[in-house]
């Protein structure tokens, strides 16, 4: 059985949680044990300096010292300071660069020692304090690197398969409109030739002439929606367009279709009627439209409505305002997710197709811009203005 998104999701927290507590474990037993080593190091070395310096001339001429001074000799990563029984610094080591023979920097990291805790070691009359290598105390970052590593890996798997989850959704509704309007083109274009025929046929009879014209109307309004469809998926053809003139006609056209106890005006600003925008009349006029039914259905039939439009600088600014049952706030931006919906019938799809339809096609905004539970929701779309 094929895993969905969210179970990938889930798989791929799991693996990255039992990857992050691996890896803690066994940094940290590296780290133990690679602390214990150097710390054998440091006595070792503490053991082979002490037998040298006990060790008189009779003993050194006859002894072989080659260990010890091999032991002395190869803790090269080890930083170690001693210092006299006066509190003076005798020696430093393995800081690297010119920092042993730095007076100033070897008794700053001398008070850090001893700030921190660090026991020294007894060195014949002396004491020496040592601190973890460097390899060592990157190892001890390591899990955390890691951790960030995993992290990112996982965001951008995340990411990866949402994207891969729109891009399914994105083909379902290409697929989806593109069929419909597919199937809608045969029943529209015979029943376009049963009205030419009736027009023809009953050329004398006035009502069934009316009847026909009407029909022909309608007929048209189906065209006009399977246009939408089949437009939905390709880049549409964007034209100069009068902003006063493309929301008239939604209004003219959803006026005579709204519950006559709903109170429903238009309120165009003076200056948007000589402002022009580049879109496609078609599907632009689709939103609007969407916005006009969910504001009717929000309403139940009585109530007022809105449709204003206005320039606000460069961008064309058109809200959809209604007196209807509001939105919560945390729904907001969820109302445009695919799916949606508080209705008994319907997909969910208009206000998702509505935002792909703005953003990506017209280079615009769709958004709610107030909605209070029981007063009513305002939605807004700007686009830009044509020069």
């Amino acid at each position: 059985m094929a895993l969905d998104s969210r179970q990938w999701k889930v798989i791929l927290g799991v693996l990255g949680s039992l990857i992050v507590i691996g890896s803690a474990l066994s940094t940290r037993y590296l780290v133990t044990s690679l602390a214990k080593e150097e710390q054998d190091k440091v006595e070792q070395w503490v053991m082979a300096n002490t037998s040298i310096i006990n060790m008189s001339d009779e003993e050194a001429a006859i002894c072989n010292i080659t260990l010890p001074t091999t032991i002395i000799s190869n803790n090269r990563t080890i930083p170690m300071i001693i210092v006299g029984d006066r509190g003076e610094i005798i020696d430093g080591r393995n800081f690297g660069g010119n920092r042993d023979e730095d007076s100033t920097f070897l008794a700053g990291k001398l008070r850090e020692f001893q700030e921190e805790g660090y026991t020294p070691i007894n060195f014949h009359e002396n004491k020496l304090y040592y601190s973890e290598s460097t390899l060592l105390k990157r190892l001890r970052y390591f899990p955390y690197i890691q951790l960030a590593l995993l992290g990112a890996f996982i965001l951008l798997a995340y990411f990866a398969l949402s994207a891969v989850r729109r891009s399914e959704q994105n083909r379902v509704w290409v697929g989806m409109a593109k069929e419909t309007a597919h199937q809608l083109g045969t029943p529209i274009s015979a029943i376009m030739a049963w009205v030419e025929h009736l027009k023809e046929e009953y050329q004398s009879d006035e009502e069934i002439d009316m009847i026909a014209d009407e029909m022909g109307r309608d007929v048209d309004r189906l065209q006009l929606v399977a246009d939408r469809f089949n437009k939905i998926g390709s880049t549409p053809e964007l034209t100069p367009e009068p902003i006063a003139d493309v929301v008239e006609e939604v209004y003219n056209y959803m006026s005579v279709r709204a519950p006559r106890k709903m109170d429903f005006t238009l309120d165009l600003g003076d200056c948007v009627r000589e402002c022009t925008f580049a879109i496609n009349r078609h599907l632009f006029q689709w939103v609007l439209e969407n916005l006009v039914r969910n504001a009717l259905d929000a309403m139940d039939g009585k109530g007022k409505l809105v449709i204003s439009a206005y320039a606000r600088g460069e961008i064309a600014h058109i809200e959809v305002r209604d007196s209807g049952k509001g939105i919560p706030a945390n729904k907001h931006k969820s109302v445009f997710r695919p799916g949606y919906t508080t209705k008994k019938r319907g997909w969910g799809l208009g206000l998702s197709l509505a935002k792909r339809i703005v953003e990506e096609y017209h280079g615009g905004k769709i958004f709610v811009q107030e909605s209070v539970v029981g007063q009513g929701s305002t939605f807004a779309v700007e686009v830009p203005l044509s020069r």
